[in-house]
């Protein structure tokens, strides 16, 4: 029998198909009532996934969605390149950083070959296996639980082993950038960690190709002022850069081309 969230998650992922779902749709499908699925679209529309209308309701697009990372991956490929190499040009021998799980901190781990006596803390497995057969850089995992399809670490355990020590910098991927929010995450778990991540660098960057903007989600990680530089391309909206900029964020617009 499908329980509440399971039935939630399913309705959920046709609205991302299909753009949008019907409640006598729905209320077939499961044979449950009308009434039911109201309350599920209701709860949907409260998290920011959707946008009640007549009827059923509307995919949010401007809602920042969990992707598996090998999809993450294909997405703006050529862009995170340049940004990872960039933002691993900041980093100098004998530095210790904490590089976030995500498809674009990933690009940071590739161009890290010629660096010398680095620490890197990653809660990405996938980080740390670029990283394991490079002699001149340490790699610590945070230990926890991983996540479905997104190689990434997370839970208590990470986030005690994260006050043990002081890193130089975090990398900090991003799912939604937004001006007045700033950096959220669907997932509780990487937003818990990504917080603590923060309180153990004297530096944070976050790293982001620019259609992460203008999207945010319900798990807070960062305020936009809490950050001293971004990484991005030009793609980045006008407003955001003047309005970062008066908050003494150091925006670095990378030319991906």
């Amino acid at each position: 029998m499908t329980t509440t969230a399971q039935r939630r998650e399913e309705i959920l992922q046709h609205i991302q198909t299909h753009q949008k779902g019907e409640v006598n749709y729905f209320a077939q499908h499961y044979q449950l009532s009308e009434v039911t699925i109201r309350n599920d679209l209701n709860y949907l529309e409260k998290t920011g996934c959707v946008t009640r209308c007549y009827g059923g309701a509307l995919l949010n697009n401007t809602f920042a969605f969990e992707q598996p990372l090998n999809d993450k991956k294909q997405l703006n490929c050529n862009i995170k390149a340049k940004l990872g190499e960039y933002a691993a040009s900041l980093i100098h021998d004998g530095d210790k950083v904490i590089l976030d799980s995500g498809s674009t901190t990933e690009q940071i781990a590739h161009h890290l070959a010629h660096k010398q006596d680095v620490t890197v803390m990653t809660n990405g497995i996938h980080i740390a296996y670029h990283l394991a057969n490079k002699p001149n850089i340490s790699v610590m995992l945070t230990g926890g639980v991983i996540r479905d399809n997104s190689y990434s670490l997370h839970g208590k355990s990470a986030e005690s082993l994260l006050n043990e020590f002081r890193f130089n910098t975090l990398f900090i991927g991003v799912d939604g950038f937004d001006i007045e929010s700033g950096i959220t995450t669907p997932h509780q778990g990487e937003a818990d960690i990504n917080r603590k991540m923060i309180e153990a660098a004297q530096t944070i960057i976050a790293i982001t190709d620019s259609s992460k903007f203008n999207r945010q989600s319900f798990c807070m990680i960062a305020r936009p002022e809490q950050l001293d530089m971004l990484i991005t391309d030009s793609g980045i909206p006008p407003h955001y850069v003047t309005k970062l900029t008066e908050l003494g964020v150091d925006v670095r617009i990378i030319d991906a081309g």
